[in-house]
């Protein structure tokens, strides 16, 4: 009775899973021939009983007596993946960008995200659908980073589950703040990779804490001053885990939290540092980038060095910085353009402009960045080899921009004036290190994995 069961369903699956293939393969026609053949095959094969649909198949593809072609049907399968993400451009662009790569591989992505880029993803080619329960309730405190991320996250899984039960997804894809996609794919047993659009921050038994923008201790010092600042972090940690462990419990979930099947670090390597305690589950992707525009923004006119301005787009970020840099480089003779998602201002000096476009475009002519080291423009700034005057504000961005001072390709500025970040660009250009040293991160992104394949691999 176990192997009819079993062949009866492994027949409905096939037949399933033959079908959706047959509608996206260039032959089709053949593989409608065949499903009756392979059907037969499968069937004919089954002598024992199995646990899982899975069992089944494994068994039958390593069978030298059984058609390889089973083999090809069952893992040619495109795989439908439900990417969610906040609003924040830091982590919207990336989620947008990761479907693109998806979609390129052949595979089916729908994307939600906050309604700002709706439109944008959507004209992209991406299924793109609204993200409930943004909306912050009265009784969220966004100061509490905690709170807002499990607490919130709780909130949006619940009203995410009826929307990815309709998606009907093979695999979720969530973002590191965005977390309620996990805690939603882990409701419906589907398994969930989480994508982080930036360096791993979790915490290392051989690192000082994430944030604290410091190299890794050496010497019996240094390791000891590690130490010390780990166990004055770790109440905090600790009540990071309690407030997901009571989020869980509140949708239903286990408190013991088994984590994603696999974690998507969207850097490059020159921005990460190495630990003794990796995780197994996590592999460096490269960043994933993705213009909001089609718009195309040029330098002003002249011969001098070109230095673009990308103001911060985290509500963290530091103020002024467009203001200060124009002031600070009045008479350099240098020129500068400045890419910004807000409305630039009403008047600037004929040395410059300002507005929405491309920033792969801008930075194939630019000499130098002055950007607020989030990590999505300064990432996109050392993939094209142009150093960095680092206006680091709060958040992430003081880890960021000391980790890029340290690989020799920024200058980092605090506090932020209009001498201090003119100086800095004067030096940054003035340098050839600098610009070495971007280049050589740049070149560090030709060793990271393919994060569609990774997210293929799970799945099989």
């Amino acid at each position: 009775m176990v192997v009819a069961r079993e062949s009866a369903v492994a027949r409905g699956i096939l037949t399933t899973r033959s079908a959706r293939i047959a509608g996206v393969s260039s032959d089709g026609s053949s593989l409608i021939r065949d499903q009756a053949r392979l059907i037969e095959q499968l069937s004919a094969a089954i002598t024992d009983g199995f646990d899982s649909i899975a069992d089944v198949i494994d068994v039958c593809v390593s069978r030298p007596a059984i058609d390889s072609t089973i083999g090809e049907l069952w893992h040619a399968e495109r795989v439908r993946v439900a990417v969610v993400a906040g609003p924040d451009p830091g982590h919207a662009f990336p989620a947008i960008a990761l479907c693109l790569a998806f979609i390129a591989a052949g595979d089916t992505a729908v994307l939600f995200t906050g309604a700002r880029w709706i439109e944008g993803a959507t004209k992209a080619g991406i299924d793109t659908r609204l993200l409930k329960g943004l909306t912050p309730r009265p009784e969220d405190d966004d100061m509490d980073a905690g709170q807002r991320i499990h607490s919130r996250a709780a909130f949006i899984a619940t009203e995410l589950l009826p929307d990815l039960v309709e998606v009907d997804a093979d695999l979720v894809v969530s973002d590191i703040l965005t977390a309620g996609g996990g805690l939603a794919a882990e409701r419906l047993g589907v398994p969930w990779v989480e994508l982080s659009p930036h360096p791993l921050y979790a915490p290392s038994r051989g690192l000082p804490p994430i944030g604290s923008g410091l190299a890794p201790g050496t010497g019996i010092r240094g390791r000891l001053r590690d130490t010390l600042m780990r166990a004055a972090t770790g109440r905090s940690i600790a009540q990071g885990k309690a407030q997901r462990s009571a989020a869980r419990v509140g949708i239903g979930l286990p408190a013991e939290d088994p984590g994603p099947v696999a974690r998507l670090i969207a850097t490059i390597p020159a921005l990460e540092v190495p630990r003794p305690d990796w995780p197994a589950e996590a592999f460096v992707v490269g960043p994933l980038l993705w213009e909001p525009t089609d718009a195309v923004l040029t330098p002003p006119p002249g011969a001098g060095p070109v230095v673009m301005v990308a103001p911060s787009t985290a509500f963290t970020g530091a103020e002024g910085m467009l203001e200060c840099t124009l002031e600070g480089l009045e008479g350099s003779g240098t020129r500068l353009v400045a890419s910004m998602l807000d409305t630039p201002p009403a008047e600037l000096p004929d040395w410059a402009s300002a507005g929405l476009g491309r920033q792969d475009h801008l930075l194939r002519h630019a000499d130098v960045v002055v950007c607020g080291s989030g990590h999505g423009l300064l990432a996109k700034a050392l993939m094209h080899g142009v150093p960095v005057v680092a206006v680091p504000g709060g958040g992430d961005q003081w880890e960021l921009a000391n980790r890029a001072q340290r690989q020799g390709s920024a200058v980092l500025v605090r506090p932020p004036s209009s001498k201090s970040i003119g100086d800095a660009v004067m030096k940054v250009l003035s340098d050839p290190a600098y610009a070495k040293a971007a280049a050589a991160a740049s070149a560090s992104g030709s060793n990271v994995e393919d994060p569609v394949a990774i997210c293929r691999r799970v799945l099989s």
